[in-house]
């Protein structure tokens, strides 16, 4: 069943979850499909919705035998590429929701398939494995795809707390080589201890996030590539990596053609839980 906003009003349960203050909508779509972004627009909105960096709908997916489909949409309301905090979220929602009783969970994504764990309070998802030829090092900057685009700046001697993270990214994200498509823009400082601090401006979104899991996972592998730390360990486990919203863990394998066995580990909090009435007035806000 596909929604259609032609009532005068509809119910939408709605389930608010942040990964390190990346915060999302989540939806469970498996029984009614919502489709529309420009509702989407309207709840992320943080005056006249309920707020989020993005919504994630969960949908069935038994044709390709995963647990669940995991569909990402920006704040924007278009369907965008994987996002490493949403899918620890979805993982966390999937529990809830009773798609699985274990602590291990199966699902597919835009970018492929992932698994996720839940220990304690915290959620882990493997990542893409990314083919050593497609990370682009250039004089400032790397580039690469961690299921989304990154665009990776390491500060030597700036101070990453006074970055003017907005202006700068925005300035970045639309220029040659990215244009319309777009880039997510990360900026990097490494800590003692091979600790990254790191503050990402996000595509879609059009604003610095607390958190960027794609982009923390990216510049990781950015500072391995790059022997910025970790220079000649072949099993990386557990970088730490500092955000504006809270800590978050990558492990890793570097061989020589690839990054494999790649993870995301954090925080996962289910904030609250509600229910909107959406009106045709409201719409037109």
């Amino acid at each position: 069943m596909k929604i259609i906003l032609t009532s005068l009003y509809m119910k939408l349960d709605f389930y608010k979850y942040q990964g390190t203050g990346n915060d999302f909508i989540l939806l469970d779509s498996r029984k009614k499909k919502v489709e529309n972004s420009f509702l989407f627009k309207k709840l992320c909105d943080r005056h006249f919705g309920i707020g989020a960096d993005g919504i994630i709908l969960i949908q069935n997916d038994d044709k390709y035998k995963s647990d669940f489909y995991m569909k990402y949409c920006n704040s924007d309301g278009k369907e965008s590429t994987m996002c490493g905090n949403g899918g620890r979220c979805a993982v966390s929602f999937a529990k809830k929701l009773g798609i699985t009783k274990k602590n291990k969970i199966h699902f597919r994504a835009i970018d492929g398939y992932h698994n996720g764990f839940i220990i304690d309070n915290l959620v882990s998802i493997n990542m893409m494995n990314i083919d050593r030829n497609t990370i682009k090092i250039h004089s400032k900057y790397v580039f690469l795809n961690t299921g989304s685009p990154h665009h990776i700046l390491f500060l030597e001697e700036e101070n990453i707390k006074e970055k003017n993270v907005y202006e700068e990214g925005k300035n970045i994200r639309f220029q040659n080589p990215y244009f319309e498509k777009g880039v997510n823009v990360n900026f990097v400082k490494i800590l003692e201890n091979d600790t990254l601090q790191v503050r990402t401006y996000e595509r879609g979104v059009e604003n610095e996030t607390l958190s960027c899991g794609t982009g923390v996972v990216a510049s990781v592998i950015a500072a391995c590539e790059t022997n910025k730390i970790k220079n000649n360990v072949k099993d990386i486990k557990d970088i730490l990596v500092q955000t504006l919203g809270g800590k978050l863990w990558v492990s890793l394998t570097k061989t020589k053609k690839e990054y494999k066995n790649v993870s995301l580990t954090g925080n996962v909090q289910l904030i609250f839980e509600g229910s909107i009435f959406i009106d045709k007035d409201w719409l037109n806000l």
